[in-house]
């Protein structure tokens, strides 16, 4: 499918100005797409109808560009100088049925001369003389530049003595390839063959391998004279179908262009097989700062514990945090050298770090209150459940005894009480004795006084308890925080390669059909060929 370039453009800035804003790539990257060139010669025409084609004279002051043209219109409406022969405006000559309906907002009216014919044979041509680009008036060179987009082929005029003007150069090498040429070595009076081989030879550095070089003068009685066959050439480009060519050729050159300016934007993206490394990267790195971390939290840890055991009761009935110096100035530090090593490590991968950077801080101020907690969680449960199963499962039993073992005992001093009563009544024998109220008074005590003082020595220290809660809060924070930057490197890593999947999109929406291609099809031997750069 074939895109409209102006639409291309649209979404490419779109996604530029998206990509940018999330950190991908620097605004300078962003600028460059930012400025892609959408001006045509066809712009300036209602694209319902079909448009003559749109030839321009450009040349540096004192070549006789506005002789030129004046001499095609066969009366002087081109303004030429004497003693400084300099062009300050832009003068459009065309037929009278020829109107430009979208004449750029941009461009100064003041600067435009417009003068019209009745010539059939040139109905179908726009004749432009420009205005001198290497004139000290920088007014001239941005009205030069404000018009090349819009022109189909320059006539690139040139004298005797300024054929090798560097500012001339400079626009030739520049646009070389987005336009047709054809050469003019006017005032030829004056010159000689060794200036038009060396003129030539010029050329084909600048990648015209035939450029089409017309020799002409403004004088009478010159036996060579090749302004005929200029005029001749330009009238036999002027149909639809070179003109299609020549659009063709351009959306195919701005798309190359367009093209290249992503490829170069996708050196910038990084290969996004090389970002998978990055997990397993902080995975090393958080071993050894987690070491580390557990190390720097063993003396805060026990004095945290003890401070817990002191107000295990406040704290198992209060809300509010209990112990606030864990989580420290040192303990921050150490987590950022790890989060700033992992950076530095993705960064020498080649990918972009700063969407990385902005994800990581949330994390980053998250840590602390991550790790407290849990910690606090931690104590709270271990303080709620003191000791292992086994503990509370003996002193479970020990309550019970507690209470059973005592009533047992009394229960059968009761009973021996109750049988040895029966007894005397019946054998007129004594009554239970004082050995037997000691007894039973030591085994009820006995009963009663093991359970205890075994649930007093067996219960298990506070102490203890909260240091095991706060190293399995510890352990769980440092687990939770692992996981928030592993989860951070993974939304990372999509993000990434979604920039990636829609640049290659753009990529691919640039590339021309063959039917395009087929278009673009021009003879190796015809005029046209000689006028492009390849």
């Amino acid at each position: 499918m074939a895109y409209d370039y102006s639409d291309l453009v649209e979404k490419t800035q779109d996604w530029a100005e998206r990509a940018c804003s999330l950190g991908w790539f620097g605004k300078e990257a962003a600028q460059q797409l930012a400025e892609l060139e959408t001006r045509t010669p066809e712009s300036l025409f209602n694209q319902t109808d079909s448009r003559p084609l749109i030839v321009a004279f450009m040349g540096g002051s004192g070549v006789g560009k506005s002789t030129l043209l004046n001499r095609l219109a066969g009366k002087p409406i081109a303004h030429t100088g004497v003693e400084r022969p300099t062009s300050r405006e832009v003068t459009l000559f065309h037929h009278s049925s020829v109107a430009m309906q979208q004449l750029p907002g941009q461009f100064p009216i003041t600067q435009i001369k417009i003068a019209q014919h009745e010539e059939e044979s040139k109905k179908n041509l726009i004749w432009i003389d420009m205005p001198d680009f290497d004139s000290t008036e920088q007014s001239n060179k941005q009205l030069v530049l404000q018009w090349l987009p819009h022109i189909d082929v320059l006539i690139y005029v040139v004298s005797p003595e300024r054929y090798r003007d560097e500012k001339a150069w400079q626009i030739l090498l520049a646009e070389g390839a987005r336009h047709a040429w054809l050469f003019v070595l006017n005032q030829w009076d004056r010159g000689q063959e060794e200036q038009y081989d060396d003129f030539k030879q010029q050329l084909h550095k600048a990648g015209f391998y035939e450029p089409i070089i017309f020799k002409t003068a403004c004088t009478e009685n010159l036996q060579i004279d090749e302004f005929a066959a200029l005029e001749e050439t330009i009238t036999a480009l002027a149909t639809s179908h070179v003109i299609e060519q020549l659009e063709q050729r351009g959306l195919h050159l701005r798309k190359q262009e367009l093209v290249q300016k992503l490829c170069a934007i996708g050196q910038l993206l990084g290969n996004g097989e090389t970002f998978q490394q990055a997990p397993t990267l902080w995975h090393k790195q958080w071993q050894e700062t987690t070491k580390l971390l557990q190390q720097g939290f063993t003396w805060p840890l026990q004095q945290a514990a003890a401070y817990y055991a002191e107000h295990a009761a406040d704290l198992l009935a209060s809300e509010r945090t209990a112990y606030n110096a864990l989580w420290d100035a040192w303990a921050q530090a150490r987590f950022d050298d790890a989060l700033d090593d992992l950076v530095l490590a993705v960064d020498q991968l080649g990918i972009p770090v700063i969407p990385l950077k902005n994800q990581l801080l949330l994390v980053r101020e998250k840590a602390g209150k991550i790790t407290q907690t849990q910690i606090e969680l931690g104590a709270r449960q271990a303080l709620a459940n003191p000791g292992n199963v086994f503990q509370r499962g003996f002193l479970k039993c020990m309550r019970l005894c507690e209470i059973t073992l005592p009533l047992a005992a009394m229960s059968w001093v009761g009973y021996q009480v109750f049988v040895g009563y029966y007894h005397s009544n019946m054998t007129n024998m004594h009554y239970l004795g004082a050995d037997f109220a000691i007894h039973s008074s030591l085994l009820i005590a006995m009963t009663w006084l093991a359970p205890y003082f075994i649930l007093k020595k067996a219960q298990p220290s506070l102490k203890k308890a909260a240091l095991g809660g706060l190293n399995r809060g510890l352990t769980n924070a440092l687990s939770i925080i692992d996981s928030e930057v592993a989860a951070v490197l993974e939304a990372v890593r999509h993000e990434h390669t979604e920039q990636v999947q829609l640049l290659a999109e753009l990529v691919s929406q640039c590339t021309d059909t063959n039917n395009v291609q087929q278009r673009l099809s021009i003879e190796n031997n015809s005029p046209l060929n000689r006028m492009l750069v390849e």
